[in-house]
């Protein structure tokens, strides 16, 4: 008996992609990887002590690197986002580059941070029907843009949400925050990853047709805007639907698209010099 696949052949050459421009990140098709330093999503989303384990690395490099301990909401918020960020791509990349939307679900997917690798055990994605993928196991085309868009919207969604239900009663926040969390987290890694492979204002272009602000559960839009810097450059920023609330333990580093950040600092940290 052949065994399954573990993930259709057209989605490693939008992870392999993603590792070339950012090496911190390296995606590898295949099961849920355990031992030392992996943690799965499936047991993030149950909340008991793979989520522990996560968190008490963001405990321990806050104490380390910012000289102060985290409140518990602090260091759970912190986790959230630096896995989301991560998470993110795993469904938006195939997209932005290949048209192909995935199929993960928290069971699908293990993480280990301090080596910046993920694992995706991907069995179905979404695909328009002219892609050459359309044939291959797993391929389930749809309609066109538009279906493709709410195809990463549900399958964003579909994942996380176990996921929020884990990590809520650490942060001691709302839905709405959450989704907050998970919808500023979409809009800026890929923006981030459009940027290093060159396509930045296309990579801003589709998230604001992909999170208009009215697609629950997401909480607010891609809602970009621009910025004038000191030589006159166009600087283009954001203001974040939620806060990782990292500002409460080094109010100085706060994200320059953190909605407590004013306009004037974020010209004074990113204008060209």
């Amino acid at each position: 008996m052949t065994s399954a696949p573990t993930a259709p052949p057209s989605l490693p050459d939008s992870y392999a992609r993603l590792a070339e421009v950012f090496p911190a990140l390296t995606v590898t098709a295949g099961p849920p990887c355990t031992g030392e330093g992996w943690v799965s999503t499936a047991g993030l989303a149950e909340g008991g002590a793979e989520l522990d384990a996560f968190l008490a690395w963001d405990d321990e490099q806050i104490r380390r690197d910012h000289g102060a301990r985290g409140r518990p909401d602090v260091v759970a918020s912190v986790g959230l986002h630096r896995y989301a960020w991560s998470a993110c791509l795993l469904f938006t990349v195939p997209w932005f580059l290949h048209r192909r939307v995935p199929r993960l679900s928290a069971e699908d997917v293990s993480f280990h941070r301090a080596r910046g690798r993920m694992t995706a055990r991907v069995a179905e994605f979404a695909c328009l029907p002219g892609d050459p993928a359309a044939g291959l196991p797993g391929a389930r085309t749809v309609a066109g843009e538009e279906a493709m868009r709410a195809e990463v919207r549900a399958s964003i969604a579909a994942h996380f949400t176990p996921v929020l239900v884990g990590f809520q009663p650490r942060m001691r926040r709302g839905p709405r925050a959450l989704w907050g969390m998970v919808t500023d987290e979409l809009a800026e890694s890929l923006w981030y990853v459009g940027r290093l492979l060159g396509e930045e204002e296309r990579a801003r272009r589709e998230l604001a047709l992909l999170l208009p602000g009215v697609t629950p559960p997401y909480a607010g839009g891609a809602a970009f805007r621009m910025l004038t810097g000191r030589l006159g450059e166009p600087i283009p920023t954001r203001d974040r639907v939620s806060c990782c609330l990292f500002y409460t333990v080094r109010p100085e580093d706060a994200c320059t698209t953190c909605p407590r950040t004013c306009d004037t600092d974020r010209v004074q940290r990113l204008s060209v010099s």
